[in-house]
């Protein structure tokens, strides 16, 4: 039952963040396999964009642009046409603009825009979504006859990097699940084991008479004795005279004067005696 309420809470955190990032359930969108091209003088690039999503209407008509700026910090402004060394394409999911014999002057920004077009009969057509995305094309100097270009990819984005990071967090603990469940059952076999230990040590006890006084038994009460058993001779645990008892090898002889023995009678001086 656990297990099946993790699963359920994964499924609806990866659902969360999939319709946090996603502004419409199929807009139209651009984007591009690499962000940046490097092309020594005289090569052929090929520039590609990608596009997804659907038109706003059936009837709409969708409508590529190319634009272009020789400075790389700024946005594109220049529209690129079709000429002999521009050549645009277009597919089912993407379109491009090729580039024949590129020089220093090919350098620069370039834009890919997809409009999706409401074309209306007396009106002027509407744009009803606008998609554009851009790239970098870097001219180098020709080594060893090389036409090669090279093209550096674009980092994913931002709505798959959480989306990927909150399907790895549910797999992480759909996976430790088992091992924490494990854990609590065992911290409770033992809780439950040393309960029982402490019981049987209980139950063993009374058997064998070791009550405890304190909680088993009630307050001691004191004993009261007679003058005359108190002046009998007593003996200790060990078999011992008492200290105070008569007869010990610490006690006065009770012979005779006890505490102040008998003294000789002095002899009177001759002195006294004439009188």
């Amino acid at each position: 039952m656990e297990l099946f309420s993790a699963v359920l809470l994964c499924l609806h955190l990866v659902m969360a963040v999939e319709g946090n990032t996603e502004y419409h359930a199929h807009p139209l969108s651009v984007s591009v396999p690499y962000v940046s091209y490097i092309c020594p003088e005289g090569a052929n690039v090929t520039m590609v964009c990608e596009q997804s999503g659907a038109l706003e209407h059936p009837t709409d008509r969708l409508q590529h642009v190319w634009l272009f700026t020789p400075h790389m910090d700024q946005r594109c402004h220049d529209r690129l046409q079709h000429s002999n060394s521009v050549v645009h394409g277009a597919q089912a999911t993407s379109f491009s603009v090729t580039l024949l014999g590129v020089t220093q002057a090919s350098q620069g920004r370039y834009c890919c825009l997809a409009l999706d077009v409401l074309q209306e009969s007396k009106h002027k057509p509407v744009v009803q979504q606008r998609a554009h995305s851009h790239m970098m094309l870097t001219i180098t100097p020709r080594r060893n006859n090389s036409l090669k270009c090279t093209q550096l990819q674009s980092p994913p984005p931002q709505g798959t990097v959480a989306a990927g990071l909150a399907t790895a967090a549910c797999i992480m603990g759909i996976l430790c699940l088992p091992v924490l469940l494990v854990l609590v059952y065992r911290q409770r076999q033992r809780t439950h084991s040393s309960r029982r230990a402490h019981e049987l040590v209980r139950m063993d006890s009374e058997a064998h008479g070791h009550e405890n006084p304190v909680y088993m038994g009630g307050s001691p009460q004191p004993t009261s004795r007679t003058v005359a058993q108190i002046l009998t001779r007593q003996t200790s645990e060990t078999g011992r005279h008492l200290l105070a008892d008569p007869g010990t090898p610490f006690s006065p002889n009770p012979q005779g004067d006890v505490f102040f023995p008998a003294h000789e009678p002095i002899p009177e001086s001759p002195d006294f005696q004439g009188f």
